[in-house]
């Protein structure tokens, strides 16, 4: 069966959870896992699923986003595969920027008109997971249903952050209602397996994953012409009106990253011995931008559960539960524990490394203590400098950087001098 399905990844708004890693770029821009961009996720699903027409559609810094779509996804002359993106646009029928989900999707629909399709998948670009869209395709068609909805199981504490549903035994909604009430939840529980009833986990949440048959969309759009949003409106009218809503259970690893901690927890993640999201997956591997990089190159450092992107010249003393990104340069006897260090856009000659800018050449330099911590990009860190987060450290921004839950987040491009202490001192 050939199943003719279309994607469309939503790049996000502003991204101000992010902040300030989307200070200069979107949030499906930013980088993950040392070498990856956030969008490399979603696309990466799509083609493993044999979904090879994608729209990204995009509304803020979306230079670099743009930059790297089109320096990584090319496809031969002899497919059909693409993946374009869509930036917010002024057109005759609308002068204002997408606001919200279902809205962006609707004023980019007269892009794909051209195209052939029955079905659109709508995914959401920063998430991380590993899923098979075909398998999600065929128990939509099997169900007969207007609208699939990705669903995962969470426990009572996860549930009011969620879109909850309330799915019957034939896996079909019924209800949906957005973040609920803790004290309403009771009558939102979902038939789940014994191994979810277990762990506590007897709620389906909504993961932003959505499969509509084209003229269901259509249909939906000119019946609910001022809805913006699809969790909060499209979704709750389309059960409302009687359309066939169904539940996608999804049981393995799946994450948002829309927050800074829930994106320093899933980099850790991946760090693990056995990490829930496998980047070392033959079957399902995950593309991004292949750079000519010179393999990394290391001087007796210690590495414990730690993943090293290409590039790298490391003399650090000890990398513990860190993700080093591409081209990244760690001067001697430094220690980084529980970090992201995302590297570099570029190798400084060896001209500019004897005069280097601002006195301090790009990456970290001696007798430093890098501790939970995210280090942006082109950052100059000098020798003998303290960056350590702490959970009593209070959100604060500052010039070169922001304090969000704890974690010290250098904004790109940072200048750190020698002997500064960013941080809990002790």
């Amino acid at each position: 069966m050939i199943i003719k399905m279309i994607g469309l990844i939503l790049g996000g708004g502003v991204g101000s959870r992010l902040y300030p890693l989307t200070e200069q770029r979107s949030k499906p821009a930013v980088p993950i896992g040392g070498k990856y961009r956030l969008i490399d996720i979603p696309i990466s699903n799509c083609l493993n699923s044999g979904v090879r027409r994608m729209f990204v559609v995009t509304q803020f810094n979306s230079a670099s986003l743009n930059s790297h779509i089109k320096n990584t996804y090319h496809f031969d002359h002899f497919s059909r595969g693409f993946v374009e993106i869509l930036a917010a646009e002024q057109t005759r029928t609308s002068s204002k920027w997408f606001q919200g989900t279902a809205d962006a999707v609707r004023q980019s629909m007269h892009h794909l008109v051209n195209h052939d399709f029955d079905y659109i998948l709508i995914l959401s670009g920063d998430q991380l997971y590993q899923m098979n869209f075909e398998h999600m395709a065929k128990y939509h068609i099997q169900q007969e249903a207007d609208i699939t909805i990705g669903t995962i199981p969470v426990t009572a504490q996860e549930a009011p952050a969620f879109g909850i549903m309330k799915v019957n035994a034939g896996g079909m909604i019924e209800r949906f209602v957005e973040k609920p009430d803790p004290e309403v939840l009771p009558q939102w529980k979902s038939k789940v397996s014994a191994n979810y009833l277990k762990e506590g986990k007897e709620y389906l949440a909504s993961m932003g994953i959505y499969i509509f048959n084209k003229d269901t969309l259509q249909r939906l759009f000119e019946e609910y012409a001022d809805a913006l949003d699809f969790g909060k409106e499209i979704i709750p009218n389309a059960i409302h009106s009687g359309y066939r809503v169904a539940s996608y259970e999804f049981g393995g690893y799946w994450t948002d990253v829309g927050s800074i901690r829930s994106f320093f927890d899933a980099n850790m993640e991946l760090t693990k011995p056995i990490p829930r999201f496998n980047l070392f997956d033959s079957e399902h591997p995950v593309y991004t931008h292949p750079r000519m990089l010179a393999p990394s190159k290391f001087y007796g450092t210690i590495f414990r559960q730690a993943l090293v992107a290409e590039g790298c010249i490391i003399h650090a003393e000890r990398i513990e539960r860190a993700v080093i990104g591409i081209r990244s340069r760690i001067g001697a006897y430094t220690v980084i524990d529980h970090a992201i260090v995302m590297g570099n856009d570029y190798f400084e000659s060896l001209e500019e490394l004897e005069n280097p800018k601002h006195g301090i050449p790009l990456g970290i330099g001696k007798h430093c203590l890098i501790e939970n911590a995210i280090i942006d990009k082109n950052c100059r860190i000098g020798d003998n400098v303290i960056i350590r987060g702490h959970h009593s450290l209070k959100n604060e921004e500052f010039p070169t950087h922001c304090t969000v839950d704890g974690i010290i987040v250098l904004k790109k491009g940072a200048v750190i001098p020698n002997n500064t202490v960013l941080g809990q001192t002790n």
